[in-house]
């Protein structure tokens, strides 16, 4: 048998292991509490979490099964790999003259209006061998690894034609099954209109209705269909209509809201059982009224409010109306080129005003819901997958968003194997 057993943990942390401590997502006052087990111990078998405890209660201490691979995490601490439920690390090229332009003064707006933004990742991908996209986006998902992100959501839209978006989401398909990432793929061709679309945006959602949606669904390529549903690009009414089509077709919807302006993206996100609401930095009490008792988890996404140097989403507000929230990183080229969960939550504590608790909960467990995977990732509870980081030698769980340039991650498993990059 082959198992790997990990031994005097300083704190094993997000520990769910009966009912009343298990649930598939926490909100409200409920994202305050993060159960976890001082001077601990683990064991992996098959890929699955398959006992755990204080050291005291070890009962491999005198009898290791043989073929047990056994680490001795004195002073270490133990979390379930993160969940990273909105990324877009499919994409050729980097766009770091667009930083430096808004540096100088340009805004978001104004650069996508001279052709910068999404339209330049477009039309980089568009140049892009299939190969080389896949190696480029390779690097990232490695990169992802060494964070300690274990689950990730990754979404096409810098295509916006039908091959190029098949393509990136073949690309996506591929990272799934040649590395050790548990990926959920996202169709998000309501990314932007491209440019031979320009004065006919009807035109272009119709191609993604008839043509896209019906491609995407028919080879499997993705699971969810996202819109880009703000101001200056897909208006509500386009949005219900892309949904609707996506449904037809078994795709769920997800959406990019309120980033910008109050667009009445979450309303329809709600309304066509989304199974997430990622941005919100424009929300108030009708929207989080709308999200209350909803299956649609608000994600929050600080790097990006830190890039673009916004205002950051009411986290705080919204956690004490009831609300649970998630975090990822939106890994893209253009408003945060970062794919580090450590410093997204260590954001979320400082400009959002969320407890390390609140953080490490929005990253794990409902991370995980947002991509439906709460039933097998985000928690330390038997028989989920073995996806868990050791990291360095340091004194309590909020150090790790409090430490925030320091490399913590320091022994990566994922389906219970430990895993190099």
């Amino acid at each position: 048998m082959n198992g790997i057993l990990i031994e005097n943990i300083r704190q094993l942390v997000q520990v769910r292991e009966s009912p009343e401590d298990n649930p598939s997502f926490c909100t409200g006052q409920m994202m305050n509490r993060l159960p976890y087990i001082e001077n601990a111990w683990i064991f992996i078998r098959n890929g699955v979490i398959d006992g755990f405890g204080p050291m005291d209660s070890n009962p491999y201490r005198e009898d290791i099964p043989l073929g047990t691979t056994v680490i001795d995490a004195t002073g270490k601490c133990v979390f379930p790999s993160f969940c990273d439920c909105h990324t877009h690390i499919v994409y050729a090229g980097s766009r770091e003259q667009e930083f430096s332009d808004k540096i100088r003064g340009l805004s978001y707006k104004e650069i996508a209006a001279r052709g910068g933004g999404i339209l330049n990742s477009a039309r980089l991908l568009r140049e892009t061998s299939e190969e080389e996209l896949y190696q480029q986006s390779l690097a990232r998902a490695k990169e992802l690894i060494c964070f300690g992100t274990g689950a990730v959501e990754i979404k096409s839209g810098y295509g916006l034609t039908v091959e190029d978006e098949l393509k990136m989401l073949r690309v996506i398909r591929r990272i799934e099954q040649e590395t050790p990432l548990t990926v959920r793929a996202t169709f998000l061709g309501a990314h932007a209109v491209p440019e031979q679309y320009k004065g006919n945006q009807s035109g272009y959602v119709d191609l993604i209705i008839e043509e896209m949606i019906p491609r995407v669904a028919e080879e499997k390529l993705a699971r969810y269909v996202d819109v880009f549903c703000e101001t200056g690009f897909f208006t509500v009414k386009e949005t219900e209509r892309i949904f609707t089509a996506a449904l037809r077709h078994g795709l769920r919807p997800r959406i990019h809201a309120n980033q910008m302006d109050f667009s009445g993206g979450v309303q329809v996100a709600v309304d066509y059982g989304a199974i997430s609401a990622d941005h919100l930095e424009h929300t108030g009490p009708q929207e989080w009224d709308t999200l209350a008792g909803s299956d649609t988890m608000p994600v929050l996404l600080p790097g990006a409010t830190f890039f673009l140097e916004m205002e950051y989403a009411r986290a705080r507000e919204m956690i004490d109306r009831g609300l649970p929230v998630a975090l990822a990183t939106n890994y893209n080229p253009g408003s945060c080129p970062a794919g580090n969960m450590q410093f997204m939550m260590t954001l979320a504590c400082l400009k959002m005003k969320m407890t390390p608790e609140e953080a490490i909960n929005a990253a794990t467990l409902n991370g995980a819901h947002a991509m439906d995977l709460s039933y097998s990732l985000g928690s330390i509870t038997l028989g989920k997958k073995a996806n868990v980081f050791i990291t360095a030698p340091m004194p309590s769980y909020e150090y790790f968003a409090y430490a925030f340039t320091s490399p913590l991650v320091e022994t990566i498993i994922l389906n219970g194997k430990i895993t190099k990059t």
